[in-house]
């Protein structure tokens, strides 16, 4: 038995958003393997244009540079954004996004630990609102093209032909529901395996999959709790599931929404983020769980194929009232805080 005091190391900074970056790994390989080197290309200009737009802002701002620009929160802004964009996004999309991440969601609001956004989240918001085209563009199953083919479309130096792209599962469902006037059968749907896989896209399944992993590495290493991940799946497992009951003809069931879309890395990598989501463990619960419903009900009835981005960003405004409600009780008082 080990007994008091008991004095732990603190964690830094810098350890934290390097643990988040491995932990990133696993569907950074899978995704790569399923799409290629496309996403390879995005890591390297998103984490580029981060690193340039952090220290442009340090020095406007007076700010030591090496510092901030080593802590690795960029760097992780910068990994989220390419891990949610299309990934044979023109790069100057991609670079437009991190500057708006960094710039105005990070910096302008004082810098690590003052954003009451969260960063990646804002850049893709803003990117689909302003550049909804091109941030549908994802890549058609069977896409076979080298690097260097890959390279010429990221850089623009080859046209980008429709035969490139498809729908993602979650938008070519919600398409077939909206032409087929609601009449449209969900099972049926989910029958083609060409498109759908086992249970939730051919290949995105295993993607999101490894996005589980990197998480379940991350509760095990203690740099997030599980309140938000489980109550975020929790939510979107739960009106899922309610809506699947009532109606399995028009709504695809829980399994098909925790493992299409964004869902694993949202739960666990983007709705974690301790800057700009709650901090008492019963408003981490109520946050996860807000967010959770908040993305089934604008993927199902919304005009974007995935709300993860926006059901966080909703979330966020409502951080400082969910604090406050969830304040544990004061130590020796039987009232909670006020």
């Amino acid at each position: 038995m080990v007994t008091s005091p008991h004095i732990f190391k603190p964690a830094s900074i810098t350890r934290v958003m390097g643990q988040v970056c491995l932990a990133l790994i696993p569907g950074i390989a899978v995704y790569t393997w399923l799409i290629g080197p496309a996403l390879l290309i995005q890591l390297g200009i998103a984490s580029l244009a981060a690193l340039a737009a952090e220290a442009l802002l340090l020095k406007l701002r007076g700010k030591p540079v090496a510092p901030f620009l080593s802590d690795g929160s960029a760097l992780v802004t910068a990994w989220l954004i390419a891990l949610t964009f299309p990934p044979l996004s023109p790069w100057w999309l991609t670079a437009t996004g991190v500057f708006f991440a960094i710039v105005i969601a990070k910096q302008l609001y004082g810098g690590l630990g003052q954003n009451p956004f969260n960063p990646a989240m804002v850049a893709f918001a803003a990117c689909i609102v302003a550049f909804p085209a091109l941030m549908s563009q994802w890549p058609a199953q069977g896409l076979a093209l080298s690097f260097g083919q890959q390279l010429e479309v990221v850089l623009g130096l080859a046209p980008r032909v429709d035969a490139l792209t498809a729908a993602t599962p979650l938008d070519a469902m919600k398409t077939a529901l909206k032409m087929e006037g609601g009449h449209a059968n969900v099972q049926e749907l989910l029958a083609n395996q060409t498109l759908y896989g086992t249970f939730a896209g051919r290949g995105w399944e295993w993607v999101t999959t490894a996005y589980l992993l990197g998480g379940l590495f991350l509760l095990a290493r203690g740099i997030i709790t599980w309140h938000v991940p489980v109550a975020f799946l929790a939510g979107l497992g739960a009106v899922s599931g309610l809506c699947w009951a009532l109606d399995p003809a028009r709504f695809a069931d829980p399994l098909f929404h925790l493992f299409s879309g964004g869902a694993m890395l949202g739960a666990f990598f983007i709705a974690t983020d301790p800057v700009s989501g709650c901090t008492t463990p019963r408003g981490k619960l109520v946050f996860g769980f807000g967010a959770g419903v908040l993305a089934y009900l604008i993927r199902v009835f919304g005009a974007f194929p995935d709300g993860i981005a926006f059901a966080v960003l909703i979330m966020n405004l409502c951080v400082p009232v969910i604090d406050l409600l969830c304040q544990p009780a004061i130590f020796g008082s039987k009232k909670e805080a006020p």
